[in-house]
């Protein structure tokens, strides 16, 4: 059995007792296994009070009749009846020690891969051509990029897609404006500015802003001259978006991306597969499906618009063709959508159509939705002149603060000061997005973020590096060496260490890295609990030293491991 399992081990052996005293049949997530709270106690049984009125007996008598027909094989303690009917279980001594000796040999730190890989589309990050990366781009990449990481470890195929804005009217003022721009070696400097240079022009000059409309429909139409330079454009994007990614350290490559341009061949086949399957209706002259379920404060039926009434095509179209594409042409099992928590109506409504139209059938869509960064005054984030924060200058940003901080305490070199404060300044930003719930909107403050206490991963790679620190005066353990439990300390910490896998498969099935992040911070004050408590260097005893040292590096590796899933580098030293 892996360590990552301990839960799950719990769980089908309660059910089997279940089975044998009660003659039920459960599944394992009905045998309600949780971690406990309550001190001495390492996990908890809920099980007896839902079954009590189910098997005509008082909970605690069900309780006692499980524990009668349990068999723990050796890893926990015989089971305590508590409360109403709680049974409650402490592993046993010996079984800990042998479980941490194992997973410090493995790489994977006792977690296996699943036994039931999916194929997994990914749509996250998906900024617009023409337009810098903006603090509202953040959130989608970086839990997007966690995700990906999380999902690959996991064992599934991870199938990225970067839904770029790189097609609709805009762009004709956008190609219009290219040969007036000025810059060196084909490079726009300034993205932004090039965008609000091409639209004062379109709203004020009418002979840009026809040529502007005709160079729309040259694009839409496939005329080549027009393409070469919408894609100069689109290559020119891309390598800014490059360099925000190259900065957070994400995953994400050209081969990624998938524009709107990709899917606009695709728009007429879904709107005449649609029309055929007799889905639509034309409303005000656009061809409209009105999904069932969907209606505003009043009452009226919602519409999901796939063809406008000009014949032009909006991003509903857009998304159904994309949903489409990999199911019906990639073969995904699984499509998640990283993107803001108010598109979520929309993408109900897209998953709806699907359904409906038969393109999403066995296949499970999800959109995994988040709330917005917010400024000090609450409100979402912006400069002091009330514009869009660009990205790069936040991550930027983000690297000088950090350099202080750095500063104040590291014995480095400079140009290896530099070299950690971009990972700390970078995995700053990073895990205060990924330790909220996602869900939830959050207050971006630096001194918040930076800081060496707390649920920040400043404070977990001062952790690790302390621990690296201690190896490098003591040396790496021997392999062989047996782990000690002597202490109440190194039992707990030796517990936590186990539970590493419970907090990974946690978090990647629930689509939530915060659970990663709280198990990674937990785990490190119980490393400080153990290094206040337990000397390593000067233990009493040789062996009692060994094991120390083992419990200390398994604990680095476990930040470590843990951090990378997230996208976090960890420094050897700071």
């Amino acid at each position: 059995m892996q360590a990552a399992e301990v839960s799950e081990e719990l769980a089908r052996r309660v059910v089997d007792a279940v089975a044998r005293a009660l003659d039920i049949t459960l599944t394992p997530d009905e045998a309600l296994i949780q971690v406990s709270a309550r001190e001495g106690v390492d996990y908890q049984a809920n099980l007896a009070m839902s079954l009590g009125k189910r098997a005509g007996r008082a909970p605690r008598e069900v309780a006692a009749l499980i524990a009668e027909h349990l068999d723990l094989g050796g890893i926990a303690e015989a089971p305590e009846i508590a409360g109403p009917g709680f049974l409650n279980f402490v592993l046993r001594r010996e079984w800990l020690e042998q479980r941490v000796m194992a997973i410090a040999v493995d790489p994977r730190l006792g977690i296996p891969k699943t036994a039931a890989p999916k194929r997994i589309a990914l749509d996250y990050s998906g900024p617009n051509v023409a337009k810098e990366m903006h603090v509202g781009h953040l959130r989608s990449t970086v839990i997007g990029d966690a995700l990906a990481r999380l999902l690959r470890f996991a064992g599934h195929e991870v199938l990225p897609h970067n839904h770029l804005g790189d097609w609709g009217t805009p762009f004709g003022m956008l190609i219009e404006q290219l040969p007036d721009e000025r810059h060196e070696g084909g490079r726009i400097e300034d993205l932004d500015a090039f965008y609000r240079a091409a639209r004062r022009k379109f709203d004020a000059d009418e002979a840009f802003a026809t040529r502007a409309r005709e160079r729309v429909v040259l694009l839409q139409s496939g005329d080549a001259e027009t393409l070469s330079t919408w894609r100069r454009l689109v290559d020119e994007s891309t390598r800014h978006f490059n360099e925000v990614y190259a900065l957070l350290g994400v995953t994400l490559t050209d081969a990624d991306i998938y524009g709107e341009s990709f899917y606009n061949p695709y728009l007429g086949k879904v709107v005449a597969d649609l029309e055929a399957a007799g889905l639509t209706e034309l409303s005000d002259g656009a061809v409209c499906v009105f999904p069932s379920g969907f209606r505003n404060r009043d009452g009226d039926r919602l519409p999901l618009i796939v063809r406008k009434r000009d014949g032009g095509y909006g991003y509903a179209a857009t998304d159904l063709a994309t949903l489409r594409y990999w199911t019906a042409e990639r073969g995904a099992t699984d499509l998640l959508y990283v993107v803001g928590a108010p598109q979520a109506q929309h993408f109900a409504m897209v998953f709806a159509v699907c359904r409906d139209a038969k393109w999403l059938t066995a296949q499970h869509a999800e959109h995994v939705g988040f709330g917005s960064v917010l400024g000090a005054d609450g409100k979402t984030m912006r400069t002091r002149a009330g514009g869009t924060v660009k990205l790069a200058d936040l991550l930027a940003e983000a690297v000088a603060q950090a350099e202080s901080v750095v500063a104040e305490r590291s014995e480095l070199p400079a140009e290896a000061q530099r070299e950690v404060a971009r990972a700390v300044g970078i995995g700053a930003v990073k895990y205060a997005d990924l330790s909220g719930d996602r869900e939830r909107d959050y207050v971006f403050a630096w001194d918040r973020m930076l800081a060496r206490e707390g649920n920040t991963s400043v404070y977990l790679q001062y952790a690790h590096a302390r621990i690296r620190s201690l190896l490098a005066r003591a040396g790496e353990p021997e392999p062989e060496s047996p782990v000690l439990l002597d202490d109440p300390a190194e039992r707990a910490l030796a517990l936590s260490l186990l539970r590493f896998g419970e907090a990974v498969h946690s978090a990647t099935s629930s689509y939530s890295p915060h659970k990663l992040c709280t198990y990674l911070y937990e785990t490190a004050v119980v490393f400080s609990r153990f290094y206040e408590r337990c000397p390593v260097l000067t233990a009493p005893t040789d062996e009692l030293r060994a094991s120390r040292l083992r419990l200390a590096a398994l604990t680095s590796r476990t930040l470590v491991l843990g951090l990378s899933l997230l996208g976090i580098d960890t420094p050897g030293r700071l």
